[in-house]
């Protein structure tokens, strides 16, 4: 080895120029620094004064809505419905009448209801049927105030005639357009007509018959 690499390493010495450089530089950085912080002081603090004489606005938070009830829906319970039952009455029991008993113990006969007989059908209606029946007329008389005023006509009547074949009701089923000759035609047949009465079952029984009345000038 050499001698030079083991001599001890020697400290360096602090360069007084450039240590005096450096402190020129620092203390010109101060005097620029004073120099324009000076004018700008009064209006700083102006600033200041300003923002610390702004009214303070606090803001208020909101209150808190609470929120809304729960409902407990197991307590909703619906109410039973109770089935409206009905009690029907029991029908009493019926007590049959006491039985009336003679003096030697025996219970009479009742009293038996009197029969009453069938009506004898003979087979006749109480109503007059409708019939033709055969007849013997007396000699037409003509009114003489239809032969006045040469009247002339048919008359239909409707004769009610009994079990013996005279009659006993007449009406006009067709009249004849004259009222004399109309009425003339109902005296006669009522007054001097007879009939073969109807039959039913061998029984004479009343009957309607139709028949016919002419007054004609021709025949006169």
């Amino acid at each position: 080895m050499s001698s030079a690499s083991l001599a001890a390493p020697r400290h360096a010495h602090p360069d007084s120029a450039r240590i005096a450089a450096l402190s020129a530089a620092i203390a010109l950085n101060l005097a620029a620094l004073i120099v324009v912080m000076r004018p700008m002081a009064p209006e700083f603090a102006a600033q200041v004064q300003r923002i610390t004489a702004m009214p303070i606005t606090w803001i208020t938070p909101p209150k808190e809505v609470p929120p809304p009830p729960t409902i407990d829906l197991k307590k909703l319970v619906q109410p039973k419905t109770v089935p409206h039952t009905q009690t029907v009455p029991r029908p009493q029991p019926v007590t049959p009448p006491a039985v009336p008993t003679t003096d030697d113990g025996s219970i009479p006969a009742p009293p038996v209801a009197p029969t009453l007989a069938p009506p004898t059908d003979t087979g006749v209606s109480a109503a007059p049927i409708e019939a033709t029946l055969a007849y013997r007329a007396t000699p037409l008389k003509y009114p003489q105030q239809a032969l006045r005023s040469h009247l002339q006509g048919q008359v239909i009547l409707k004769v009610l005639v009994d079990e013996n074949g005279v009659p006993q009701q007449v009406s006009i089923e067709k009249s004849s357009g004259e009222q004399v000759l109309d009425r003339s035609a109902c005296d006669q047949v009522l007054k001097g007509w007879r009939f073969e009465p109807a039959t039913v079952n061998g029984h004479a029984v009343r009957a309607w018959a139709r028949v016919p009345v002419t007054f004609s000038l021709n025949e006169l």
